[in-house]
């Protein structure tokens, strides 16, 4: 038997050697029918999660028909998904409210936590986020691109000597942004190019906003001007007849919306400079942030003073207004295609959340303090995982200690997190879980 055990133990060592050649065991090495089981144990949403993290676990759900059986027994259908039109319209859409759903409850309700990291080595004020991707940047000279798995920093992009980033934004190709009186357009390659001065000087730029193949610059001349990314040309002059453009935001159907220092919405055609109307606010104050739902056609919009108000871009209409806030607000945003709520943060430092329908505030977040946090490593340095709490609405700001609600001075949304940036070297990650 000796021999026998040698060979065994021989064999099993050849094996092992094998193995750890070709590095440790993954997901990828579970079979088929293995996965096919572990995901039916799962419930739509995070199977639409799952279904998302690569090539082969979309290949097994969609192979396997997971979801088109969950969306049945939802629909209580007992004649199965029919793979015609209509019904995947209606798969989709239920996908996409559950989505919605999910990102709702979480937001109002759910457990929070903070990830926070060292991003650049002065004040950052301004970040975006989509594609799983965070672009930050406009305190210092770099604009830096993060990965969500982990916060690393992919990319870094140098802005031109003596020329202050005032704003940017981005997409799958490149980073367009707003240097001193050019655009500048960094492709994801690492070339830069920057507008020629014939072409790409103008008076003071105070924002900017890019749709491809447009990017479309407000001045405080109260001029908006577009400029085609490709020719490098200012192929128009939207003069708005108002004060400065604070705060821009671009609709899906080619109108402009510009927000000025005079408390007043300018809308305009992208395709001719023929105004199509004005929202007003009750509060006279200057439009300092807005956004756009295209989905509800609600633009909703920020003040100096606090104030947040709602138009139906259809109607032109006031929906409501509402100050959810003692000081400015700096940034408001909302998911695409979210219909039910809209997170905003300014001079304050409260994360709140807000009803999209009634201006009502139905969460106000901030960090806790003094609670003791884990930690962990990115390319920067050290990254911390805090815990952030819920207050009530009555509560006096002024008793919140400042460091645990530093000034918003801006944030993007995503599906159950918003990124933020304070003015300070840190970037903060809120997720929350319902």
């Amino acid at each position: 038997m000796e021999p026998t055990a040698e060979v065994g133990v021989s064999g099993s060592s050849s094996s092992a050697k094998k193995r750890s050649r070709r590095g440790p065991a993954t997901m990828q090495w579970v079979e088929h029918d293995i996965l096919c089981v572990i995901f039916s144990f799962l419930g739509l949403f995070d199977l639409v999660r799952c279904s998302l993290v690569c090539k082969s676990w979309n290949a097994v759900i969609n192979k396997s028909k997971l979801l088109q059986v969950l969306y049945c027994k939802l629909q209580g259908d007992s004649l199965g998904f029919s793979n015609t039109s209509s019904s995947q319209k209606s798969f989709n859409l239920l996908l996409e409210e559950i989505a919605m759903k999910h990102h709702r409850l979480s937001l109002q309700t759910g457990r929070l936590s903070i990830h926070q990291w060292k991003g650049h080595s002065v004040g950052v004020d301004q970040c975006r986020m989509k594609m799983g991707l965070i672009l930050t940047g406009v305190g210092d000279k770099v604009i830096r691109l993060w990965s969500l798995d982990g916060y690393k920093c992919i990319e870094e992009y140098s802005i031109p000597d003596k020329a202050p980033l005032v704003d940017f934004d981005f997409d799958e190709s490149k980073i367009v942004g707003l240097a001193g009186t050019r655009i500048c357009i960094w492709r994801r390659n690492g070339n830069r190019s920057i507008f020629p001065s014939r072409e790409g000087t103008f008076t003071r730029g105070l924002c900017m906003r890019y749709f491809d193949p447009e990017a479309v610059v407000g001045c405080d001349d109260g001029t908006a001007r577009v400029f085609d990314m490709y020719s490098k040309k200012c192929s128009q002059i939207i003069r708005t007849r108002s004060g400065p453009i604070t705060c821009l935001s671009l609709s899906d159907d080619q109108l402009i919306l510009c927000g000025n220092s005079l408390g007043s919405i300018t809308i305009s055609g992208l395709l001719s400079d023929q105004r199509v109307g004005t929202l007003r606010s009750i509060d006279s104050t200057g439009i300092k942030t807005l956004c756009f739902n295209p989905s509800s056609h609600l633009v909703i919009a920020g003040t100096t003073a606090g104030y947040t108000s709602c138009w139906d871009l259809r109607t032109m209409r006031s929906l409501w207004e509402k100050r959810v806030s003692p000081n400015v607000i700096y940034s408001l945003q909302h998911l695409r295609n979210d219909k039910s709520t809209v997170v905003v943060g300014g001079i304050d430092g409260l994360l709140r959340i807000l009803d999209q329908n009634t201006g009502e505030v139905v969460s106000s977040c901030v960090m806790e303090e003094n609670i003791p946090s884990n930690s962990s490593q990115n390319t920067q340095g050290l990254i911390e995982t805090k815990r952030g709490i819920r207050v009530p609405e009555d509560t006096i700001i002024d008793r919140i200690p400042r460091n645990a609600r530093p000034p918003i001075t801006c944030l993007a949304v995503g599906m159950k997190k918003v990124v933020t940036t304070h003015n300070g070297k840190y970037i903060r990650m809120w997720k929350f879980n319902k």
